[in-house]
């Protein structure tokens, strides 16, 4: 144990091995939900043509300098879709032990250039912080050796910089939730979260039906995690050891709770800075720890790359300052970028907490004239809880991102969620694009003839109920309506051209 104290400078080769696997892992999830959903979403026959929205950002007068990508060159479906597949290829690379500057370069900058052209379907705050910690990925390794264990040092001032960012990330979705819902001061949040977060998981009843002392518990643990334990990632060993622990073990409880995409995955690739080769050697097997003692031997950081880590070093604590500005602000801004390249952000979640849940289910009916006797279908998505039986899937660290945005545009009004409408012109033609985002279309055969949006509240059922789920009838939120709408018809060709 004594050994695990001690406070000399020690090696961060096999900190580093760990780190880009997750980082891989991570990138892998996220191209890969790119590449199936990219044409569907923002090709050009999808939901939001990413060619309109580029043509609408250049008659703004606005261009590479303003939203760096690499698709202001040329922007067709099958560039968008080989740089997605290529995105998935080359983080199968990183994950499986191959990473140097070009690689991870070349990767976080198509992560960049599609983020600034996914529109509404990229603004989460998960995009740029894995855009942050892609580039700050790139002083790990060296300029072209692409071996698991270089003979490449990892500089030191990196390691601290990883630190400082799990150090953000967490502190500021501590900071949101006080300064945000009454919930999390009363100790109740939890109450509610499992059942009203965006996408449920397997064992999202199960968290839901722990007793009420257990989630006010869950609440002071989730303040402690995020409001203390990042200070000590900082300390010495032991301390920053536990704190990493606590960091990394919290994130694994989240990612059981519920589908939040690859946002808990992603956490945890910084807090892996706070361990150091003492403490992997311990755990690690130990033909890998003899493996990368022997590829590691006599490795060194040179000039250039001291030069650089430092330099960056001064770069981010630079940028940082209207960061730490925010975190300290009584008015703090959630998940927020101060730059074109996003290298240092601000982030937070879940600062409110929604007490009910509100679903809306898309249907069709066949009938030419819709009475009280039209018999209406439902559309279903991979991860929303449409069918009261339906046991939740486990998708993340995949991320559907059309359940996520019904998911939000269910506390919005139709109006304000104009992409919705292009959704139902496409379901009312059966558009094969728009219906690989559902799970089941109930009109295998012809396109409907009206479609609707209903609006409903969902309740857990408790565990030993025949049903997952309980659900009572609201309202229309979006009326019946067919292709030959005039006013659909307008909106539909003032937006999109059909």
């Amino acid at each position: 144990m004594l050994s695990w104290i001690k406070l000399e400078p020690t090696d961060y080769s096999l900190t580093r091995f760990v780190l880009l696997r997750f980082l891989g892992f991570v990138y892998f999830f996220a191209f890969l939900s790119l590449a199936v959903q990219v044409l569907p979403l923002i090709g050009s026959q999808g939901i939001l043509p990413a060619d309109l929205y580029m043509e609408r950002l250049a008659a703004n007068d606005l261009s590479f300098i303003d939203l760096p990508s690499l698709f202001w060159l040329h922007l067709s479906d099958s560039w968008l879709l080989f740089f997605s597949w290529f995105g998935v290829l080359l983080s199968l690379a990183v994950l499986l032990g191959f990473a140097n500057i070009p690689m991870l370069l070349i990767l976080w900058f198509l992560y960049m250039s599609f983020m600034h052209i996914g529109q509404l379907w990229y603004g989460y705050g998960w995009e740029m912080q894995l855009l942050e910690t892609g580039f700050l990925a790139l002083f790990l390794v060296p300029l072209w050796d692409a071996r698991p264990f270089p003979k490449h040092a990892v500089p030191f001032p990196i390691i601290v910089l990883f630190r400082w960012l799990a150090f953000r990330i967490n502190l500021g979705a501590g900071l949101i939730k006080i300064r945000g819902d009454e919930c999390w001061k009363d100790l109740t949040c939890l109450q509610y979260h499992y059942e009203t977060q965006p996408i449920p998981g397997p064992l999202t009843s199960v968290f839901h039906e722990m007793p009420v002392f257990i989630h006010k518990l869950g609440v002071l643990w989730n303040h402690f995690i995020e409001l203390v334990v990042p200070w000590f990632v900082f300390w010495p060993r032991l301390l920053r050891y536990a704190a990493g622990i606590l960091l990394i073990s919290f994130q694994f409880i989240l990612i059981a709770s519920g589908n939040l995409s690859f946002l808990n995955w992603l956490t945890i690739v910084p807090a892996i800075a706070c361990f150091d080769d003492v403490f992997f050697r311990k755990i690690l097997p130990k033909k890998l720890v003899h493996y990368s003692e022997k590829q590691a031997k006599g490795a060194t950081v040179s000039r250039m790359q001291t030069v650089c880590a430092w330099t960056f070093l001064l770069v981010v604590l630079v940028l940082s300052i209207p960061v730490v500005q925010n975190l300290l602000s009584e008015r703090q801004a959630m998940n927020t970028s101060f730059g074109k390249l996003h290298l240092v952000n601000t982030y937070g979640a879940f600062g409110s907490i929604g007490k009910e849940r509100g679903e809306l289910v898309i249907e069709g009916t066949a009938d030419a004239v819709v009475s009280e006797q039209s018999i209406w279908k439902e559309y279903e998505l991979p991860g929303k809880p449409t069918k009261l039986d339906r046991n939740h899937p486990q998708l993340a660290p995949y991320q559907p991102r059309i359940d996520w945005q019904i998911w939000f545009a269910a506390m919005s009004h139709p109006n304000r969620e104009p992409w919705l409408w292009h959704v139902l012109w496409k379901l009312l033609h059966n558009d094969p694009g728009a219906l690989s985002l559902f799970s089941h279309n109930p009109f295998p055969d012809e396109a409907p003839e009206h479609v609707r949006i209903m609006y409903y509240k969902y309740k857990l059922a408790p565990l030993a109920a025949e049903n997952i789920w309980e659900r009572e009838f609201v309202g229309i939120w979006f009326p019946p309506i067919s292709k030959e709408h005039q006013e659909f018809q307008t909106v539909i060709a003032r937006n999109w051209g059909e």
